[in-house]
């Protein structure tokens, strides 16, 4: 199940609209994305994680669907992908205009990108690590999501290096560092920071909603 599922299989009619505009606004981006992309490569290198995250939740929507909070985020991150992909991080219009207003030495759009490469997992992973009953206590489930979003990071920053190697064409818009010298450790920095920014604002939050997934409508 998509947005408004329950455990028990059931699927209400708000339910199948919530998935239908789930689906709609993210292919309507995506469409938008690919429509005379800045860099045809970079685009696709960008936006395959989240074509990635929509084969994943076509797969596990009806024997494992998540809450209404998780699907919305991980669709704001999936749009925060296309955009990037379809302009090149760097070059982001609205990275532009915030570097303009407040002066700022680069266009920082691709730490929005990194700060929700921390904050939509973390979402992620507590759900799954809550549901599977895999930790028990909320600090070690907490210390746990946090280095696992960390190590996510890092990951991702070693799979820039690789496709920096093989491809001179594409690794300046895909690495995006315009120069500045510690890009790496400010993308995993914002990345935690986003990781802990999830957890202690959306935990109470989340708990509800996945109450109610488990009781299932009333």
């Amino acid at each position: 199940m998509m947005p408004g599922s329950t455990m028990n299989g059931t699927e209400t009619i708000e339910s199948r609209a919530l998935t239908g505009a789930w689906l709609a606004v993210f292919l309507a981006v995506l469409i938008w994305s690919g429509i005379d992309p800045k860099d045809r490569l970079t685009w696709f290198l960008e936006v395959f994680p989240a074509l990635i995250a929509l084969v994943v939740l076509a797969i596990t929507r009806k024997r494992f669907p998540l809450t209404p909070l998780v699907y919305g985020l991980i669709l704001i991150h999936a749009i925060i992908l296309m955009v990037g992909g379809h302009y090149t991080y760097a070059e982001v219009p609205l990275g532009d205009w915030l570097k303009d207003i407040a002066g700022l030495a680069r266009n920082n759009y691709d730490k929005l990108g990194h700060f929700a490469q921390g904050f939509v997992p973390a979402m992620v992973a507590r759900e799954i690590l809550i549901r599977k009953r895999i930790i028990n206590g909320a600090a070690w489930r907490d210390f746990f999501i946090v280095s696992f979003c960390l190590g996510f990071s890092a990951f991702y920053e070693l799979i820039e290096w690789w496709v920096a190697l093989l491809s001179d064409e594409a690794a300046e818009a895909f690495l995006g560092t315009q120069g500045y010298v510690w890009d790496t450790q400010s993308d995993m920095a914002w990345a935690l920071t986003g990781a802990i920014a999830a957890l202690a604002l959306l935990g109470r939050y989340h708990d509800r909603q996945l109450n109610m997934l488990t009781q299932g409508p009333n």
